[in-house]
């Protein structure tokens, strides 16, 4: 049986994004995509909006609170695309809610969602204060020094924002199992008889159709964010053949199709009139002295627009800069260069252009290496007219405002980030144009600049027709938040330091204690003198810890004899036994041993009654017990202990140069740690934009739109078909599309958030050996991936293992007592046979009649379609007499139904044995 349950994306949602879905198939659990929200939402500033309550729940804790209860019981997880709307919130599943579940996808959705993750944190973690206390559970460890063994809790900021650590990121992208086109993978444990299959999906490098087969639940396809058309650096997705004009094979008539319908009322304007429009703009505007601002993503589909920015420059020979604000831009196309196997478009052939072979094979370089004009590889992602910036101060000390340049800055949502603080300041520039190339997601700034050019446009040029739309003077004043770090200055600086410092000094004092508690408990194993020595020693330590004091109960001790030599020297040997420690540990050992003395040798008791008496009451020397833990088996180890006595042995075994380079390494990591940002404070302000720029949209997007939509899923024609990722309008758009198709399924779910669909029964799977008697007498047929055979036996138990075996019943009934058989005989009548079942053959498949004719073509039978469903075969196909003689008719029926009707001839014979062939045939 199959449950599916959208956490967030469904069909019927005003917010299609992020995307994260839960597939159960039996007992496993998948969880496919984990994308993230725009961590910054607000209101569109063009509308007057009531202000918020400061109780309201952001838009993202209902979907935060689903996928963190379901995290854990989650066995595998799939991602599709290298964005945040499909990734993004992996890292943090992964690290504070316990999503270890193992992970599948491509090399370049690893790659690329490590950059856009990366990029995302540390530009939210640079304007504003994310929660990183750690539970005090992680802090400090239990009585025996380790961890719990419970997952921690979540950490999440005040306002619930899960933001994760450049360190989690990386470690989370690191635990993906990556994997090629086209590569099915059987899967092992508790997801044993799955396969999962890739597919080229287009859109974005490295984008995902994932195949998922299963045993009992039959094939479901999960296919979102596709493009079917070629792009400058993409192929089209593979699941239509653009040559052929059909479904790709191993895609088509799935059991279960998961698809989006987000475009499905949309029709997208040729890409050569998108491309014009784009290039004229910037072009236009560039010559007039002016600049853009292009608000892009950090990882996907900024490739297309740089590869045709760099042929549109290198065509035109034109000179101004081209700035990228981006903290990842040069690890992104480094990765890129790295994966040249996983473009297509243009990009493979101008790699292999006269400039890649003109060169002397003697000066090859690295594809990566950027400042080299002659390296080899790569050529269509040299890009040699892009600058990159990390941040807006380094592009103004670089370039004038004045100047004119195109700037690329993430994030495209100008929800934070350097694009939001360029567009404060570039939006007042008369002339000025913001060009966006992406609608945005739901309630960021981005979308409602989109929104405000799509309401200027006439009804006829609105983006969802086809036509481009024309440019957009911006007027009148907007009022924005923006949020910063400032370096703290003044009493702000001192309060920080001296705050600082009580820190260190009580993290110190706190290391200490640790420290002198561990030696206490380590004193015991260093000590290997009598009793009487350690006295001798510890009378000696009390003298060095009081200062040289001597006290009066030995008077013998103040001398400067024999005595006192002696327990000096004792003492010096106490220290050489403690030599292994690191420095002066072992003087610190000796000295803080014991708690700190009072000083004064004889303190007077009096009580408040008089006695007869007053007694003298002595000093005592404090005593420390000394606790051992033990545990069942007896006292137990300190493992730290010895690593620290074998670390200490290894470096005394060390050369002096292994020394000397670590000394360097480590001088070389202080200084890194040294040059550190200066204390600084968050510092949320609002300013206010006046308006004077232009604003223009241009889809480059890169999907399916509704017409490429509402082709391509009939003709993979699904048996069942859930629908996601898409508002209301357009899931009624592919649902009313589908249902005028005859031939298409009527079984299509459009979930909302939080609600199972069930498709199918529940099913029982058990485990089974064949015993090699009855695997060879069985006639195996193969069907895709599988090999089936009609099996009949008994089954039995053995005592050497827990799986039972199914052996043939000849050997079973040879067993059966002799008294059984010779009643069974009785009750037969004399004269009548024994009644037995004729056993039935069973054909596995699917008939196409396409597939049918081209085998006919080969064997010399002439075959034509007429009409829906029919095949006619032979002589009445051809219109002639044929030498087979006769004709056929084959018929697809419903339920799998194949029905032939002809005379009987030797093309009846043919056909029957050729639609024998396309199927499995189990023989009983």
């Amino acid at each position: 049986m199959i449950t599916f349950t959208p956490l967030s994306g469904s069909a019927r949602s005003s917010c299609t994004t992020p995307l994260a879905y839960i597939l159960q198939i039996d007992d496993v659990r998948i969880l496919i995509d984990c994308g993230s929200p725009d961590w910054a939402p607000e209101p569109s500033p063009f509308e007057q909006h009531p202000p918020e309550s400061e109780d309201a729940q952001p838009v993202w804790t209902e979907y935060c609170q689903a996928l963190q209860k379901c995290a854990p019981s989650i066995d595998l997880v799939l991602l599709s695309h290298g964005d945040l709307a499909h990734c993004g919130l992996y890292p943090w599943a992964y690290s504070r809610w316990g999503l270890k579940a193992p992970a599948y996808t491509t090399l370049p959705v690893q790659a690329m969602g490590r950059i856009a993750v990366t990029e995302d944190v540390e530009g939210l973690r640079d304007e504003e204060d994310v929660g990183d206390e750690k539970p005090a559970s992680q802090e400090n460890g239990g009585e025996n020094g380790e961890g719990s063994q419970e997952p921690a809790l979540p950490v999440e900021n005040a306002k619930g924002k899960c933001i994760a650590t450049v360190i989690e990121v990386q470690d989370a992208f690191d635990s993906f199992n990556t994997l090629r086109y086209s590569q099915p993978t059987h899967l092992q444990g508790k997801c044993q008889g799955l396969t999962i299959t890739p597919f080229n999906a287009g859109h974005t490098l490295g984008g995902t159709i994932w195949k998922i087969r299963s045993p009992s639940s039959g094939t479901i396809i999960y296919a979102v964010n596709m493009n079917h058309m070629r792009e400058r650096h993409l192929d089209g997705t593979v699941l239509i053949r653009q040559a052929a004009g059909g479904i790709f094979e191993p895609l088509a008539r799935p059991d279960l199709l998961i698809t989006d319908a987000d475009r499905a009322p949309v029709i997208t304007s040729r890409r050569k009139d998108r491309d014009a429009a784009l290039i004229d703009t910037i072009t236009a505007t560039l010559t007039s002295r002016s600049s853009l601002l292009l608000p892009c993503d950090s990882s996907t589909r900024i490739l297309e627009l740089l590869v045709l920015l760099d042929q549109h420059w290198n065509y035109s020979r034109l000179r101004y800069p081209i700035c990228l604000l981006s903290r990842t831009g040069r690890e992104m196309l480094t990765f890129v260069r790295s994966m040249m196997e996983w473009l297509g478009g243009t990009i493979s052939k101008e790699d292999v252009g006269e400039e890649g072979t003109g060169r002397q094979q003697n000066n090859k370089r690295r594809r990566d290496d950027d400042n080299e004009e002659d390296a080899l590889g790569a050529f269509a992602l040299r890009f040699k007219h892009v600058e990159f910036f990390p941040n807006p101060q380094a592009l103004l000390q670089t370039y004038s405002s004045k100047d004119p340049k195109l700037i690329l800055a993430v994030p495209a949502s100008l929800s934070h980030g350097p694009s939001r603080h360029l567009f404060s300041d570039f939006a007042a520039v008369t002339d000025n144009v913001v060009l966006l190339t992406g609608r945005g997601e739901e309630g960021t700034l981005g979308r409602a600049l989109f929104e405000k050019w799509d309401s200027f446009q006439r009804p006829e040029d609105k983006w969802d027709k086809g036509k481009i739309g024309r440019n957009v003077m911006m007027d009148g004043a907007i009022k924005l938040k923006m949020s910063r770090k400032v370096p703290l200055q003044g009493l702000e600086l001192e309060l920080y330091q001296q705050k600082e410092r009580l820190a260190r000094d009580k993290e110190a004092a706190h290391q200490a204690a640790l420290a002198r508690n561990q030696r206490m408990l380590e004193a015991d194993e260093d000590e290997s003198d009598s009793d009487s020595d350690s006295d001798a020693d510890e009378e000696d330590e009390v003298e060095q810890a009081l200062g040289g004091e001597v006290m009066d109960t030995d008077p013998d001790a103040a001398g400067t004899g024999e005595g006192a030599g002696e327990k000096r020297r004792k003492n010096d040997k106490g220290m050489d036994g403690a030599d292994w420690l690191d420095g002066d540990e072992g003087l610190t050992k000796q000295l803080l041993s014991f708690d700190i003395y009072l000083k004064g040798n004889v303190s007077k008791s009096t009580s408040f009654f008089k006695s007869a008496g007053q007694s003298q009451r002595f000093r005592m020397f404090p005593y420390v017990e000394k606790k051992r833990r033990v545990d069942d088996y007896g006292e137990t180890i300190d493992v730290g202990m010895w690593l620290r006595k074998g670390k200490a042995l290894e470096e005394e075994a060390e050369s002096e140069e292994v020394k000397d380079y670590k000394r360097r390494t480590l001088a070389e990591e202080d200084a890194k740690k040294a040059i550190d940002e200066p204390p600084s404070k968050y510092v949320t302000n609002e300013v206010e934009v006046q308006l004077a720029c232009r604003l223009l949209f241009v889809d480059m997007e890169g999907l399916n739109d509704g017409r490429a939509v509402k082709t391509i899923v009939p003709q993979v024609n699904p048996r069942k078909m859930i629908i996601v990722h898409a508002p209301s309008a357009a899931t009624d758009a592919l649902i009313e599309s589908c249902g005028n198709i005859r031939s298409m399924t009527k079984d299509i779910y459009a979930p909302v958030v939080g609600e199972s669909i069930q498709i199918g029964q529940q099913t029982n799977s058990f485990s089974i050996n064949i015993s090699d008697a009855l695997l060879a007498s069985l006639k195996i047929s193969r069907f895709e991936d599988n090999e089936i055979a009609y099996v009949r036996g008994r089954v039995t138990a053995h005592m050497a293992s827990t799986i039972p075996t199914l052996e043939p019943l000849s050997i079973s009934s040879a067993s059966v007592e002799p008294a059984k058989r010779t009643e069974t005989l009785q009750q037969r009548t004399l004269g009548v046979r024994q009644q037995a079942a004729i056993p039935h053959s069973t054909m596995i498949g699917e008939l196409k009649l396409t597939a049918l004719k081209s085998r006919l073509a080969s064997v010399g039978v002439q075959a034509e379609l007429i009409g829906e469903g029919v095949l006619i075969c032979g002589a009445s196909a051809s219109g002639t007499s044929d030498a087979l003689g006769g004709s056929v008719a084959v018929r697809k029926l419903a339920k799998g139904k194949v029905e032939m009707e002809g005379s009987s001839s030797e093309v009846y014979y043919i056909v029957r044995r050729e639609i024998y062939n396309l199927h499995a045939l189990v023989t009983a």
